[in-house]
């Protein structure tokens, strides 16, 4: 997209995003997602992410994002245990890795750099 544009982040369709079996600790998690910018080099992305109740692991991407909907607790390998719920903004740094723990179906606004 080239344009200047809003999106009303809670009705916004999204696609099915798998995870891989590896990610998945507990519970059946489903992800979905839509990019909603991507800059010409594809080095920054800007989006809407959902993940319904489970416990996934991650490796994490230069990232803040805001909670729109939901809630989860993400614990930082050698790091801080995050909680975060709606209007909650959270940055997480390259390399992270993480553990989420989704308690009610979380859906976020999120812009990541690469």
């Amino acid at each position: 997209m080239t344009h200047s544009f809003a999106l009303h982040i809670p009705d916004a369709d999204l696609e099915p995003e798998p995870l891989a079996p590896e990610q998945i600790v507990s519970g059946n998690p489903q992800v979905s997602g839509k990019v909603v910018w991507e800059s010409p080099d594809g080095r920054r992305i800007r989006g809407i992410w959902q993940i319904t109740p489970g416990v996934v692991t991650d490796t994490e991407a230069d990232e803040v994002f805001v909670v729109i909907s939901g809630s989860a607790t993400i614990e930082v390998e050698g790091g801080a245990t995050l909680s975060v719920g709606p209007g909650d903004m959270a940055v997480l740094r390259e390399g992270d890795r993480t553990r989420w723990t989704v308690h009610e179906t979380l859906r976020k606004a999120y812009a990541v750099s690469l």
